[in-house]
C-alpha cells in the first residue's frame, strides 16, 4: 500500500513549521558589507595576482585532479566487481 501527500508551502511557511529562523535580515547585512568590502578593495585591483597562484601550478593541479579522478573510477569499478 502507497501513500502520496502533497503540500504547498511557500519557503516561509516551511520555515515556521520547521522551526527555523527567518535569517533575511542578516543575509542583507552580509551581502551589505561583503559588498562595502568589494568597494574599498576595488581601487587597484589586479586580477592576475588573483589568479597567479593557480596559473604557476596549474600543470601539477590538473594532474592531480586526474588521479583524483581516475581512482576514484578505479574504486568505483572494484566495488562494482565485488556485488556481482
Amino acid at each position: 500500500m502507497n501513500f502520496k501527500v502533497d503540500i504547498e508551502m511557500t519557503p516561509s511557511e516551511l520555515r515556521q513549521v520547521m522551526g527555523l529562523p527567518d535569517v533575511a535580515s542578516l543575509q542583507e547585512e552580509v551581502i551589505k558589507k561583503i559588498r562595502e568590502k568589494m568597494d574599498t578593495g576595488a581601487e587597484g585591483y589586479d586580477p592576475l595576482t588573483l589568479m597567479k597562484p593557480y596559473i604557476t601550478n596549474s600543470v601539477g593541479s590538473m594532474e592531480s585532479f586526474q588521479k583524483l579522478i581516475m581512482n576514484m573510477m578505479q574504486g568505483y569499478n572494484k566495488s562494482d566487481n565485488k556485488k556481482s
